[in-house]
């Protein structure tokens, strides 16, 4: 497996909090790893979301309540300045509840700029094991079948620019053969910590990968075109095994400059959900 080319040893180093600011927050410094392959001054979208799943995991209590769908909206640019994250229970419930996070990006002048937002519902699991039914079958290699590389190729017919820029490039892929769209479906994993110090639970390891569905599903030619999303959405019907995520990608594209992206997602047991992000597609001419 190819070397990281980032010097960096995880995508946050956890900061303490600065005296006379906001104590509810939980502040972090970006690395290099966590940069975009749009541009080298903001952060991939999949770090900050990976960091407030990781904030909304910690502030729910351990009550039996499962993840169900998550939504992730990009509200600006997401700086590699001083972020802050905070979580809170937004609809309490001992069946159904719901949680939000918000990232904040310290601006020039020092203040907070509200970057990101994730709302997730949580639903009480229960046994449904006798009515388990799936749209697919799981995926026909596990990553552990496949040669591994980090980051994207960069050659071939398959090879992509951006292929080891930022966070891109430290992440950990397997391609096999997909059957959404027409580009290869990837199981993808980040090789590095989301915060120093720690080791992130499958959930949060998932989520800090799944924003790449919308580049992994397109044939777009990346020196014409950009198609940054603005969004994500997952639908799980189960939690995740391992910090894997299969992805198996399509990018629609309309004709009057915007898109979506759609995606089967699955664990190495089986398929776990599917994605949707609306994408800006934007003529680089």
């Amino acid at each position: 497996m190819a070397d990281i080319e980032s010097a960096a040893t995880s995508y946050y180093v956890p900061l303490e909090t600065p005296d006379g600011a906001d104590p509810d927050f939980d502040y972090f410094q970006p690395t290099e790893a966590t940069i975009s392959v749009w541009s080298s001054d903001l952060q991939h979208g999949g770090p900050p979301a990976g960091l407030m799943m990781r904030a909304m995991t910690r502030v729910v209590a351990d009550d039996g309540q499962h993840i169900t769908r998550v939504t992730t909206e990009i509200l600006g640019a997401m700086g590699l300045g001083v972020n802050r994250v905070r979580a809170w229970v937004s609809r309490p419930g001992r069946r159904i509840s719901q949680v939000t996070a918000e990232l904040e990006c310290q601006m020039p002048d020092g203040e907070f700029r509200v970057a990101g937002r994730t709302v997730a519902w949580r639903i009480l699991a229960s046994d449904t094991a006798d009515a388990q039914s799936s749209p697919r079958d799981r995926l026909p290699s596990t990553p552990d079948e496949l040669p591994q590389i980090v980051g994207f190729p960069e050659d071939g017919d398959e090879g992509v620019a951006w292929g080891r820029i930022g966070f891109i490039g430290t992440a950990v892929i397997a391609r096999q053969d997909g059957r959404t769209g027409s580009t290869p479906a990837v199981w993808i994993k980040a090789a590095l910590p989301l915060v120093e110090g720690e080791v992130s639970s499958d959930l949060v390891s998932i989520f800090t990968v799944l924003d790449v569905a919308n580049g992994v599903g397109t044939r777009l030619d990346p020196t014409r075109w950009s198609w940054m999303n603005m969004d994500t959405t997952v639908h799980l019907v189960g939690q995740p095994t391992s910090p894997w995520l299969g992805i198996d990608s399509d990018l629609a594209v309309g004709r009057t400059g915007y898109g979506a992206s759609f995606a089967d997602l699955y664990d190495v047991s089986g398929f776990l959900g599917r994605s949707a992000q609306t994408d800006m597609i934007v003529d680089a001419r």
